[in-house]
């Protein structure tokens, strides 16, 4: 048994506390591949499909026999221990799903990473999670070696008609699945580095059974008839759990794609009959401006996350096609999102309630809490949280027993949260708190923007200054006229002080492979 992840978990008293979960219920003994996957054939799903890919439909038994298959290979051919770490490396694919439940099943620790990351990227996770073996498509094979060749990464076997899938045909389609504790250690995830310096965050096998029970069953209430769409990667919480892990405990379907910019992603949701939409709100409204006739008739949810959803955006996806945007919040500590609308219960503008299990407060800076109305600081709590992986941050993130996720938050008289910034994107300018996200959103109201971008820069009078960067739609020219009629309008439409005082046009803005907006790269220009 490897003990790396046991040996490296934060001590026990800077853990957050994991209320609730004694009404989870959950065996000492717990494998989460046996209840997504073996439960689901012994069922009688066995046929039913899982996973659609644009080449082909891959049924819950044969994921399992590949799955198993893969497990073999990692025992007999790798040499895998128990608790040992295992990087992936794939689009969202089903090689990429079956990679992910072969290193379950085994006993391992899944560290799943995004397709566009460089050596440099890899070379930070792999030294961090002390990874020796990957799984990596043959299509993104040169990174990974590169990074090999300067860590002590030590084997990497390929998919995609290569050596993995040769070494799979002479294994058996069955598998004992290796009787992990609910609480091992089953996935390293590392943040999608919106800072700069990503954090490995480590989820207990129970966690991803935690979140369908809290978030997905109670607010999607998926039927295996449902079809599952995207375009967040595997590799990051939000499609692990929007992709995968929700469609499987449903004994739904999940259409899977390899790129999901909005126009691929919106052609396949009316190919393939989706019916519950996982994107962010950039690609929404990017959705938005590709929709010529408003029809996604199959469609009876969109949940939005990653970032935050502004209400000019809610209401143009709401007047074009009829769909009300199920908001939410989620971090890759928590593993997924911890307050949400829900289809009953929609406040536009404002992210929800606490779902099932978590509880939440707004704090000042001393971690006593606020009256309704008054921005602060957002404590979680439940039945998931922030295990960092080795890493002194957990003393800022977890404090006094509350997950403290870095977001500036109100929370109204009736106990509904609203977002108004990263605690790091407040502005404070000649004495004012500005939002940046508020700025964004009444940019956003105008017919000229696509898409912006709101930080502070350091100004020797006023302390910091509001400065937008704006991507402008098409058929509107950036210039000086334009910057000034955007700044006159920022000022009838919320308080005056708050407008941008320094625009500037720009082509396209930083973000992660998730979709969200590395602002901390536009305030080193």
């Amino acid at each position: 048994m490897d003990t790396f992840a046991i040996d490296n978990l934060p001590p026990v008293e800077q853990w957050p506390e994991f209320s609730n979960l004694a009404e989870l219920d959950y065996p000492e003994k717990l494998n989460c591949a046996e209840n997504f996957l073996d439960d689901a054939v012994a069922e009688g799903f066995g046929e039913h499909t899982v996973i659609v890919t644009p080449d082909q439909e891959y049924s819950y038994a044969r994921l399992q026999k590949d799955a198993n298959r893969i497990a073999h290979v990692l025992l007999d051919d790798c040499g895998l221990l128990p608790g040992n770490r295992v990087l992936l490396r794939a689009p969202n694919s089903y090689m990429m799903a079956a990679c992910w439940f072969g290193v379950v099943k085994a006993g391992g620790i899944a560290v799943s990473t995004m397709p566009l990351f460089r050596a440099k990227e890899l070379i930070v996770m792999i030294e961090k999670a002390q990874i020796k073996t990957a799984l990596c498509d043959a299509r993104l094979a040169d990174e990974l070696q590169s990074a090999k060749s300067d860590s002590i990464l030590e084997q990497i076997l390929l998919f995609g008609e290569s050596e993995l899938e040769k070494m799979m045909s002479g294994k058996p389609e069955t598998f004992e699945n290796f009787p992990t504790a609910a609480d091992d250690t089953c996935l390293i995830a590392f943040t999608s580095g919106t800072t700069g310096n990503p954090k490995g965050t480590m989820h207990f096998q129970r966690d991803m059974l935690t979140i369908c029970r809290a978030y997905s069953e109670p607010i999607l209430a998926p039927t295996p008839r449902d079809r599952f769409i995207g375009s967040p990667p595997l590799a990051f919480t939000f499609g692990l759990g929007g992709q995968l892990l929700f469609p499987m405990y449903a004994r739904a379907s999940t259409i899977l794609l390899e790129k999901a910019s909005p126009d691929l992603l919106l052609s396949a949701i009316k190919k393939y009959q989706a019916s519950i939409v996982f994107t962010s709100p950039t690609a929404y409204r990017f959705l938005l401006s590709e929709l010529k006739d408003g029809d996604l008739s199959s469609v009876r949810t969109c949940v939005s996350a990653g970032e935050t959803l502004p209400k000019p955006t809610w209401d143009s996806w709401k007047e074009k096609t009829g769909l009300e945007i199920l908001d939410g919040i989620g971090s890759t500590e928590l593993l997924h999102i911890f307050i949400s609308s829900s289809a009953d219960d929609i406040r536009p503008g404002a992210t929800g309630k606490p779902v099932n299990g978590y509880q939440a407060k707004v704090v000042d800076e001393t971690g006593n809490e606020v009256p309704p109305g008054t921005t602060g600081k957002l404590a979680v709590k439940g039945p998931t949280g922030c295990r960092y992986l080795a890493d002194e941050r957990q003393k800022n993130y977890v404090q006094n027993g509350w997950n403290l996720t870095g977001d500036a938050y109100k929370m109204d008289e009736d106990g509904y949260f609203w977002f108004q910034a990263r605690t790091d994107d407040m502005i404070i300018s000649s004495g004012y708190n500005i939002a940046g996200p508020e700025v964004e959103a009444a940019l956003m109201t105008h017919e000229s923007v696509m898409e912006c971008a709101v930080i502070g820069i350091p100004d020797e009078q006023r302390g910091s200054l509001v400065k937008a960067l704006v991507v402008l739609k098409e058929g509107f020219s950036a210039d000086e006229l334009l910057a000034k009629e955007l700044q006159d309008f920022v000022k009838k439409t919320i308080a005056p002080f708050k407008y941008p005082r320094a625009l500037d046009f720009v082509d396209s803005l930083p973000k992660t492979e998730t979709g969200k907006i590395q602002r901390f790269k536009l305030r080193q220009v």
